[in-house]
């Protein structure tokens, strides 16, 4: 069964940052692409950014400069780091894996971010 565990949201002022980290479970990880979203309620759930087994990283063009998504395979860990945050940010975050051998694709829980402008 796999799954994916995140953390780290929290409540933030504007311009500040916050590091979200997602564990996975039951997956071949280092074949893994891994991914971030965010969706606040009402809108559909967008891509932040994706880090592929290569690692090769791609962002969201309202992200590109801010944040940063890293893994470690030693750890079965993709993190976000979030700098200069703004209101905009405020979502739920969710962290996508989708399986390189398989191609099936799982969703963690979401965690909470709230910027405070």
């Amino acid at each position: 069964q796999v799954q994916l565990v995140e953390s780290g949201g929290d409540l933030v002022q504007a311009g500040g940052s916050l590091r979200l980290s997602c564990v996975a479970s039951g997956i071949i990880f280092s074949r893994a692409t891994m991914a971030w979203y965010r969706q606040v309620p009402g809108k559909q759930r967008d891509r932040v950014a994706t880090i592929t087994s290569a690692d090769s990283a791609n962002y969201a063009g309202s992200v590109r400069g801010r944040f940063t998504i890293s893994r470690d395979n030693t750890k079965n860990t993709v993190d976000l780091q979030m700098n200069s945050l703004r209101a905009e940010d405020t979502a739920v975050y969710y962290c996508h894996a989708e399986s390189g051998v398989t191609g099936r694709r799982y969703w963690g829980q979401g965690t909470q971010v709230t910027v405070s402008s």
